[in-house]
Order: structure tokens, then C-alpha cells, then sequence
């Protein structure tokens, strides 16, 4: 019988995330420090919005590329909040998750063997999905000494004449690391020389510690070379609804929404209501969620200068990215160990990409009660290991 599958796919990795989560649920008074997902439920409101379109029955297709006022709203918030301008009926593409719009995108802009710069440690799915599109992934390895962000030098010394997108990953998972506005305009300039494009995943964008978020579209000449990519899953709570979208040149959306028609018909009608919602009366929400995921991080940054443990400070999403570099360990064991030992999982930093060897990444949305009470056996598990080094 021949071989049923394809190459490609067989070989690439699964993802590093969850390998710590089949054993957590099986063990009792385990705590799960590892996923990131908002611990706040979905705010009522727009719940509401959701069960009133079911009560309506609103349960039919939208547009392939989404409601009309859903895509008018995207268009007003962007302008509100970043002052951006796009066309909602050409440049707007409603999408399952942030990650579809990813695929879409590399898929709707890719010719075989074009290259794609990942900057690492970053999202699993950026590198995959540039595989599945034909493309061949480069990766920029990003440095802690630089709070790893990505550098403009780094940036020239990966393209070739067969650079085509890079990937921006900013705020970023699994390091919190943030780009300010002096960073993206060393970063455009590099762009604008080159002629490349870039796919700016902004799904954290509202989650930001030290100064509100700069998108790279924002700055001169970058609009018609950005994919913007963002969604409600973070900044709303809203995971399971599964909705995002993407911005951009129309003549890129119109190809995206081509294969979005073909492949997905259109994200769920449901969700396109609430996010209507969302968007219209969400500020508050985001306010006291942020607020809340603030007050997470400062403490968990106290947590580990009072043990010694190494980390700089991140000013976005919800992650912090220690160092477990003096330990001896890989970051698949120390993992691993910890996980055994005091029942705490935790991520590989290199599930995120071979650089993140020697980090973690511990996600803090979760409750206060419950980080304590990780940071105590944290500490305790780092004391044995530094006694019997």
C-alpha cells in the first residue's frame, strides 16, 4: 500500500506546548502555569450579544470575508485607537483566530522557496505554517541581552535576495518582549531598503505595561507592505470564540479571502456578533483585565529577584521568560523535574524555538492565589537544586 501521507507534514514537530499538559491533568493538585489563556471569563455583555443572536437566529452564513458592521467596527477601533485607516469593505478579513489569518496570509503571498524571517522564540505556528505554504523559514535568533527584541542589524543580516515577508511577533509569546516606536523605525527602514514585507501578529496589543502599542503600520510607507494581524481571544477572554482578523493591502486581503472562501466559507456568526459588541463597549473590560495581568506580573517579577532567579522584565502579554542557565539543566528537564517533583508545569523556552534554551515561560493569567502558591514550590524546588549544586 502506498504511503497515504505527505512528507511535509509528516515531518514537522508537533507542538511543544502541550507535551506537560496530557500528565498535569492526570495529577492531582497540579497547577498549570503553561497556557495561555485568559482566566477572566468572556465579559457579560458580550456574552449576552452572542445568545441574543442565537435568539434571533442569526445561525446562517455571513460574507466570506465577515459581517459588514464587524469589519466597520475593526475599521473604527483601529482608527480610534492607532490611527489607522482601512477600507472595511477591501482591506478587512474577518478570520477563525488570529492563527487563520496567519496561514491565510503566508499561503496568499508565498511562491516556492521565498523566504520567511521568524524571529525566535516566537508563536509555534509561524514556522509550520510558513512550511505548509512552500516558503523556507529563516530564523533571527533574538538575544535576552537585548530584552529580545528584534534589532535592525539582525534584521540586514538575514535577507537575501529571496526574503520576501518577515514576521513580526510583537508583543510577544513566549517573552512579554515589547518593540517601542524607536525600534520599529530601525526596523523599517531595513524593510523599505529591501522591499519585503512584513505579518505583524498584534494579538497582545492591548496588553502592554510600559506605554501603549505601536503597531508597524503606523509608520510612514509601512501600511502597503503590512499584514496586520490581531483578534479577541486576549484581550477580550475570548478563546473558544474563535475569531480574528486581518488588515492590509487589498490586493493581498482579496487573495486571502479567496482561499478563506475555500477552505473555511466564513468564522463563526455567533462570535462575529459578540465581537461587535466588543469592540463597541470592550474598554473597560480590557481596562481591568490589564490592570489585573499587570498586578500578576509585578508580582511574579518581586517573586523571582527575592530567589535569585533571572529574568528581565517583559512589558507585554502575559508571559514572563525566566533564566534557568545556572542549574545545569536543559529546559526540557528542568521542566520535566518540576513538574514531577512539585507538580508545576511550566514551558520549554525551546518549544518556542531553539534560542529559548535555558528559559521557561510561565504564563501569569492565572490567579493571584494560584501563582503564590506555584512561586512557593518554585522557590522551594530551586533551593534543593542550588543545595545540592
Amino acid at each position: 500500500m502506498r504511503n497515504p501521507l505527505a512528507d511535509k507534514v509528516v515531518e514537522l514537530k508537533p507542538s511543544g506546548i502541550r507535551k506537560f499538559f496530557d500528565i498535569v491533568h492526570e495529577m492531582k493538585d497540579a497547577i498549570s502555569l503553561g497556557v495561555g489563556e485568559p482566566d477572566f471569563d468572556t465579559p457579560w455583555h458580550i456574552r449576552d450579544e452572542g445568545i441574543y443572536s442565537l435568539e434571533q437566529g442569526r445561525t446562517i452564513y455571513t460574507s466570506n470575508a465577515g459581517l459588514k458592521e464587524l469589519r466597520q467596527e475593526i475599521c473604527h477601533t483601529l482608527h480610534r485607537k492607532q490611527g489607522l485607516t482601512y477600507d472595511p469593505l477591501t482591506e478587512v478579513l474577518v478570520t477563525v483566530g488570529g492563527s487563520e489569518a496567519i496561514d491565510m496570509g503566508l499561503r496568499a503571498m508565498i511562491n516556492p522557496g521565498d523566504e520567511v524571517l521568524i524571529p525566535q522564540p516566537s508563536y509555534v505556528s509561524y514556522e509550520p505554517c510558513a512550511i505548509l505554504a512552500g516558503a523556507v523559514p529563516v530564523i533571527i535568533n533574538l538575544k535576552a541581552e537585548n530584552e529580545f527584541r528584534l534589532t535592525a542589524a539582525e534584521l540586514e543580516e538575514a535577507i537575501t535576495d529571496r526574503t520576501k515577508i518577515l514576521i513580526l511577533p510583537f508583543p510577544n509569546n513566549p517573552t512579554g518582549a515589547i518593540m517601542e516606536r524607536k525600534d520599529l523605525e530601525e526596523i523599517a527602514e531595513v524593510i523599505l531598503k529591501h522591499d519585503i514585507f512584513v505579518m505583524s501578529d498584534e494579538i497582545y496589543s492591548e496588553l502592554t505595561y510600559k506605554e501603549k502599542h505601536v503597531s508597524i503600520a503606523e509608520l510612514p510607507g509601512m501600511q502597503e507592505r503590512t499584514i496586520l494581524i490581531n483578534g479577541f481571544s486576549k484581550a477580550y477572554a475570548m478563546t473558544g470564540w474563535r475569531l480574528g482578523y486581518a488588515c492590509g493591502p487589498g490586493e493581498i486581503i482579496k487573495q486571502m479571502t479567496k482561499i478563506h472562501q475555500f477552505a473555511i466559507m466564513c468564522a463563526p456568526t455567533t462570535s462575529q456578533y459578540a465581537a461587535i459588541e466588543a469592540l463597541k463597549n470592550g474598554d473597560e473590560d480590557i481596562a481591568q483585565m490589564r490592570a489585573a495581568y499587570n498586578q500578576r506580573r509585578r508580582f511574579l517579577m518581586n517573586a523571582f529577584k527575592e530567589m535569585g532567579l533571572e529574568c528581565f522584565e517583559p512589558y507585554g502579554a502575559f508571559y514572563v521568560f525566566p533564566c534557568i542557565k545556572e542549574f545545569g539543566m536543559t529546559s526540557d528537564e528542568f521542566a520535566g523535574r518540576f513538574l514531577e517533583e512539585e507538580k508545576v508545569a511550566v514551558v520549554p523556552g525551546t518549544a518556542f524555538g531553539d534560542c529559548g534554551e535555558g528559559f521557561l515561560r510561565i504564563s501569569y493569567a492565572y490567579s493571584l492565589e494560584h501563582l503564590r502558591e506555584a512561586v512557593g514550590r518554585l522557590e522551594r524546588f530551586i533551593g534543593r537544586l542550588r543545595s545540592r549544586g
